[in-house]
């Protein structure tokens, strides 16, 4: 009997009655309604998200600053309603709880009444964070819980993204009127180093001048000295003159007196002089000169009396003369007084003045001092300005000119500074797709064992007719792994047709699952071959194993160690990610090498199904005499 011939035998007995093609039909559809169905209601779960309830509670009492008030909880509640995220629903606390206890919704969040003071609290002398408040309910749904903590946590974001966006608004509109400011404060200290330089300028000039002060002064105090020595000599001259006046005053008063006297006597005497001619002529007479004798006499006499008289004349002038001497020798005595009193005045003022100009000197040295200390501190001044200036021009600099339209873009950026840029090497289009690959090749595996339960393994009658092992063993295969490719190729037409999943090569992927079908069908016969019924049995287990081990929700780094060695070791894992490759467009590469494993899993599950078989046909065993209970 040839393969095809037994192949053929096993048809014939898997379609001998309605009900065996019923069964057939039924068992050949189990991976088609695994796959399909499971996948189908787990096509796109994330975007429905937004037809699951979910209570908000809005406590918010808002803020008021700066005369306005700011309530963030009724803005961050507005926009959650307006994302449509989930399908929020606005209730008060206790209806809230109440909600969530009777399974109305499946989680809830409250934003408390402190919120927009927490928000704003950065500012004052009691920062802390804002809460957001999260409350779950695992006897509703345990995945709604992870679901509430990641919106919860989007929550945060875009509200620390919109505070964030206000405060840096506000910071960099600060920046701008500090901008215009410091260009302001640029704009003065130019101005103030103008001013500076000029007063630089005017202090060395005054340094000068005061230094030129200084000598005058130093010579205004000698001189000053020199004229209250002299002064000092003046007024002890005066104070001689006046002495030596006063004395003179009063010889000239005495020599005024004599002069009186005498002018009074030579008046006498010159008023006398007729008397006396009238004597002198009557003693002449008297002597018996004759009258011309005596008018000789006379006449020598007469000229004597005009001199006399010229006499008289010359010393009443010189009286006159005398007396007036002697008023101006008074008035000369008073002046000398009065001149001695003032020249001890002067002196006594030179004094001062030498004092008050030595004083002057030591003023003008400081002046002179200062006024050198001034010109080198102005000078340092005027390069601190030129500093100053410098660095409010490189401040200006460093903080760049803005629009309203620019700071509004600033401040988002500041807010949210990290954009992720997301970009797939190979992508799945929804969450469907993206499980598509685990459960087509655990679908193939239930699929194969399902089959197993009405298709026999090895045909007994091959085993006692035929001794090839070869030929047995690959109608035992070659029957599943048909019935199995039927399967795979109904399977990919659901999901590519009924479900829209794309496929970057579509005949890779079925190649893949055909080629995993075949594959599981030589592991189970092998099984079946070695322990019958347990074999079955055996497969179920396997299939778990694979399961949890083939890293197809988790990435199989998550694992436990032992089932992360058998994800090594299992072909499930190697089937899942080939399918990845062939059906996101990733690297054909990988895509072979799991082929190599799958063809040395289908050898040596073949070669092993061989060897039981070649037993079988030398050799019957105690299960051959007594069968297990389980078959």
């Amino acid at each position: 009997m040839k393969i095809p011939a037994m192949i053929a035998a096993e048809f014939r007995r898997l379609t001998a009655s309605p009900m065996a093609v019923v069964a057939l039909i039924a068992l050949m559809a189990v991976p088609i309604l695994y796959g399909g169905l499971y996948l189908w209601a787990n096509q796109d779960p994330y975007g429905k998200f937004s037809d699951v309830p979910v209570a908000l509670v809005v406590d918010d009492q808002g803020v008021t600053t700066d005369g306005s008030t700011t309530n963030y909880g009724t803005k961050v509640a507005d926009n959650l309603v307006q994302g449509r995220a989930f399908d929020w629903n606005l209730l008060d606390s206790d209806k809230a709880r109440t909600a969530l206890k009777n399974g109305d919704v499946d989680f809830t969040v409250t934003i408390p009444k402190d919120f927009s003071q927490a928000l704003t609290s950065a500012s004052g002398t009691e920062p802390h964070q804002a809460r957001i408040e999260l409350e779950t309910n695992d006897a509703n749904n345990y995945l709604a819980s992870t679901i509430g903590s990641t919106a919860v946590e989007k929550i945060r974001r875009s509200v620390a993204e919109m505070v964030g966006t206000e405060a840096a608004n506000r910071l960099l509109t600060g920046l701008s009127d500090i901008r215009g400011k410091l260009t302001e404060a640029t704009d003065g200290a130019n101005q103030l180093l103008a001013g500076a330089n000029s007063a630089v300028d005017g202090s060395g000039r005054l340094a000068d001048g005061t230094a030129q002060l200084a000598d005058g002064a130093s010579q205004l105090a000698g001189g000053t000295q020199q004229i209250a020595d002299g002064s000092q000599q003046l007024a002890d001259g005066a104070g001689t003159l006046a002495s030596g006046a006063q004395q003179v005053s009063d010889g000239n008063r005495q020599v005024a007196q004599y002069a009186d006297e005498a002018g009074s006597l030579v008046q006498q005497a010159t008023d006398s002089l007729p008397q006396v001619r009238d004597d002198i002529a009557k003693v002449l007479a008297d002597q018996g000169l004759s009258p011309a004798q005596i008018d000789q006499v006379l006449a020598k006499l007469d000229p004597l009396g005009a001199k006399l008289r010229n006499g008289n004349d010359t010393v009443q002038g010189a009286v006159g003369k005398i007396d007036q001497l002697a008023d101006g020798a008074a008035q000369v005595a008073s002046g000398s007084a009065t001149l001695a009193d003032k020249s001890q005045q002067l002196a006594d003022g030179a004094k001062t003045a030498a004092s008050g100009a030595a004083t002057l000197s030591a003023g003008a040295a400081s002046a002179r001092d200062g006024a050198k200390s001034l010109h080198d501190g102005l000078g340092t001044l005027a390069g601190g300005i030129t500093t100053l200036r410098d660095g409010l021009a490189a401040g200006v600099a460093q903080i760049p000119s803005s629009t309203p339209e620019l700071r509004d873009q600033q401040a988002k950026t500041i807010a949210d500074p990290v954009q992720v840029s997301s970009d797939k090497v190979a992508a799945a289009k929804d969450y469907g797709q993206g499980l598509a690959p685990f459960f087509a090749a655990l679908a193939a595996w239930i699929g194969i064992y399902a089959l197993f339960l009405i298709i026999k393994p090895i045909s007994r009658r091959a085993v006692t007719a035929l001794h090839s092992p070869i030929r047995i063993t690959l109608a035992g295969w070659l029957t599943p792994a048909g019935f199995g490719a039927l399967q795979m190729v109904g399977l990919l037409g659901v999901l590519a047709w009924a479900l829209g999943f794309t496929f970057q090569n579509g005949w890779g992927a079925l190649g893949i699952m055909v080629m995993a079908s075949a594959t599981y069908a030589a592991i189970i016969l092998a099984l079946n071959v070695w322990l019958g019924s347990v074999g079955q049995f055996m497969g179920l287990v396997l299939m778990v194993l694979q399961l949890v081990t083939a890293g197809g929700t988790f990435p199989w780094q998550t694992l436990p160690g032992p089932l992360a060695a058998l994800h090594h070791v299992l072909p499930m894992g190697y089937v899942v990610d080939a399918m990845r490759q062939l059906m996101y467009g990733g690297q054909w590469s990988r895509a072979l090498a799991d082929i190599g494993i799958l063809a040395a899993w289908l050898v040596g599950a073949l070669l092993v199904a061989m060897i039981g078989v070649t037993r079988m046909t030398h050799t019957r065993t105690l299960r051959d005499l007594q069968p297990s209970l389980i078959g």
